[in-house]
């Protein structure tokens, strides 16, 4: 078994392998640039996966990666509810988190301005953070993607003229663009929160955990939700985090996805025996260490 220490730096056991680590998007997306904040100097070997299925399925098959990465919301887009679902169907557990700021850059083949650049390749989400700055560049046709890496890549590899990508710096280093403009998001207290998984039989309980995140549904009644948090405040735990998604199947009703943090193993413990009777299904997806914010 490969040892993780969930911090900031990461320590794997001696004479073993790099750590696989599983990521969305292609080699210089934001979560590498995440799993190796993450993982400090821990040698990692980046496992690419298109779609965020893909990304758990290939860590919950065990043979193609130790642990992945996963983002899990962002300050501008709010709540990816497609991952939390994913997260409450798999058997995965969170052993860490992070948070990193997303600055998105402008880069194309060297020797070019943004005068010569005619379309920008990059992932949806990334054009609509910089609108703004689009706006003083009418010229400029805006190409949905699928990654920000991978248009990063493709420009680099067809050699494209008069075509940019929006992606992070570690795109351009590795496929050797310029940066024609830095940080060009419209708000720059853009912030992602990614999620660290591993499989549950790979997982380490950590004495020192001091975050919690699970999901649950309550009674279609009055006062049902009122009476899970009041029990959860009595414990003196701090939510942190609580989403709400429809249960399919069930019209009207919800299921609950809260974080908290505490101070000491056995106060969350208690305050989780002490919900489970006013609650349905509750699951724990894991027990971990705040997240470091990385700028």
């Amino acid at each position: 078994m490969i040892q993780i220490e969930t911090t900031e730096s990461a320590v794997v056991e001696a004479d073993t392998p790099p750590l696989r680590a599983v990521i969305q998007g292609v080699a210089g997306a934001f979560h590498e640039v995440a799993a190796r904040r993450y993982f400090g100097d821990a040698a990692l070997e980046i496992v690419p996966a298109l779609s965020f299925g893909e990304l758990v399925q290939t860590l919950e098959a065990g043979a193609g990666a130790d642990v992945a990465l996963m983002a899990i919301e962002n300050t501008l887009a709010g709540s990816l509810m497609s991952n939390y679902r994913l997260l409450h169907e798999a058997d995965l557990v969170i052993t860490g988190e992070l948070h990193l700021r997303i600055a998105q850059h402008l880069m194309a083949l060297p020797g070019q301005s943004i005068a010569d650049i005619r379309e920008v390749h990059s992932h949806p989400i990334a054009l609509a953070q910089c609108r703004a700055f689009f706006r003083e560049y009418p010229h400029l046709r805006l190409i949905e993607t699928e990654d920000t890496a991978l248009s990063a890549r493709l420009i680099a590899e067809n050699r494209q003229m008069g075509a940019a990508a929006v992606a992070g710096a570690l795109a351009a280093d590795m496929y050797g663009l310029e940066i024609l403009a830095e940080s060009i998001e419209t708000n720059k207290r853009n912030h992602t929160r990614f999620l660290v998984l591993q499989r549950r039989e790979d997982a380490v309980e950590l004495q020192d955990a001091d975050k919690v995140s699970m999901s649950f549904s309550t009674e279609h009644e009055v006062g049902s939700l009122y009476k899970v948090l009041a029990v959860l405040a009595a414990y003196n735990v701090n939510l942190t985090k609580i989403q709400s998604a429809p249960i399919i199947g069930q019209p009207w009703e919800y299921l609950f996805f809260v974080d908290f943090v505490t101070e000491g193993k056995v106060r969350w413990q208690q305050a989780i025996d002490a919900i489970r009777p006013l609650t349905h299904g509750l699951r724990v997806f894991g027990a971990y260490r705040q997240g470091v914010h990385y700028e």
